[in-house]
Formats: C-alpha cells, structure tokens, sequence
C-alpha cells in the first residue's frame, strides 16, 4: 500500500487527486521558490520539484524528531515511508514569451486579462512524483502544455470579475472552472492541466515508477 501526500493547498488540485480514487494527505511547503529558467515548461517542473522535496525534507526531520524522543509506535512505523509518494505541482500562464503567475493585486489581474482576452495563450503545469526506494528519493518530473484562447471582453466585463476576487489566487488571473471560463473560445490539449493538475498525464507517468 502506498501513503500518497500532495504538497499543494490548491483546492483545484485536491479535487482532481481525488478523482482517481485515492487517499491522500496534504503538506503544505513552505520552500523559497528558486527559479532559473524563463521557459515555462521549466519553470513549472522547477517549483514543483522545489515542492515536493521540501515536503520530503520535512518528513525526514520528522522520523528524526520522532525516533530521538523514543516514540515506539513511530520508529515501529519507519519501514513504511518506503511507500510514501509525494506529488508537487505548480502551474504559470504563458502569453506572448511572458510568463503570467499569481497577480500581486488587482491592477496586475486586470493587466494580465487584457493581455490574455481576445486571444491564445499556453498554461503550463510542471509536476514532480516523489517516491522512496532503498532508502533514496526518485523523482519523475514532466510538464504538460494546453491551449487556451478566449473571446474578446469588454472592460466592465473585466471590473466585474476582479471585484469578485475570484482571479486573485490564480495563474494569470483566471480559473476556467469559474465565472471566467464563459468566455472560453477554445482549448487544445487536457482541460485537467488548466485546471491544475493533468491526472491522465500524472497516472501514465507513475507507470514508469512501477506503481
């Protein structure tokens, strides 16, 4: 059996985990996020990586604390993180070579929609599979790309869907699964990805790990 830990708050993420029928617990990390890459793709499987590994780091200091205070029931336990699997992720929004995250405030969202509305842009999701064998950590880093082009809109339009807030924790300041994906002309490639994380990619990729 297989213990799986997601490290990422996301909502959007936990229900599309939850989707391939699993059990899984969730770690926030908390790491400084490094990048050094301007390619999309990159920089995604870059945060993701950073993710997970921080989150792996944090449950080897655990079993340390744990084993130093003598907690039977935890050291009993220690053979059993050999079957841990970690699942970081991080998606950007990329339009025109620049690369769209979360927006500062809501003079950044508006930016961000006016650059996107009208026209075609990639979302990027990079994602990192943490898995412990023999004692080491393997990983399995991949990203996927999708399409995504919307109607033009109008500028009350986007008022209206600022003040709602609801861009505000997003990459490039939308969800599709909200109010903003009214205005979806089209998408090539997995809806998943845009969302935030492409379980059908993530479920052929663990393949490769032996799970």
């Amino acid at each position: 059996m297989y213990k799986f830990i997601l490290a990422s708050q996301s909502p959007r993420r936990r229900e599309l985990l939850k989707m391939l029928g699993i059990e899984f617990d969730i770690k926030v990390s908390n790491c400084e996020e490094i990048i050094t890459s301007s390619e999309p793709a990159q920089v995604t499987m870059e945060l993701a990586k950073q993710k997970a590994l921080a989150v792996a780091n944090e449950l080897v200091k655990q079993r340390a604390f744990e084993t130093e205070i003598a907690d039977v029931r935890a050291a009993s336990d220690t053979k059993n993180e050999e079957n841990i699997i970690i699942i970081g992720a991080d998606t950007v929004v990329a339009a025109d070579g620049e690369i769209l995250g979360k927006p500062k405030d809501k003079d950044d969202a508006r930016r961000m929609i006016n650059k996107i509305s009208g026209t075609s842009h990639q979302v990027y999701t990079g994602v990192t599979v943490l898995i412990k064998k023999n004692g080491k950590w393997e990983d399995i880093s991949f990203s996927e790309s999708t399409d995504v082009s919307f109607y033009p809109v109008s500028d009350e339009e986007i008022r209206t869907y600022i003040a709602s807030c609801e861009p505000m924790d997003k990459a490039g300041s939308y969800g599709i699964q909200g109010a903003w994906g009214a205005y979806v002309k089209g998408i090539r490639g997995d809806y998943n990805n845009v969302v935030g994380l492409p379980v059908a990619r993530l479920i052929y990729e663990t393949k490769k790990l032996g799970m």
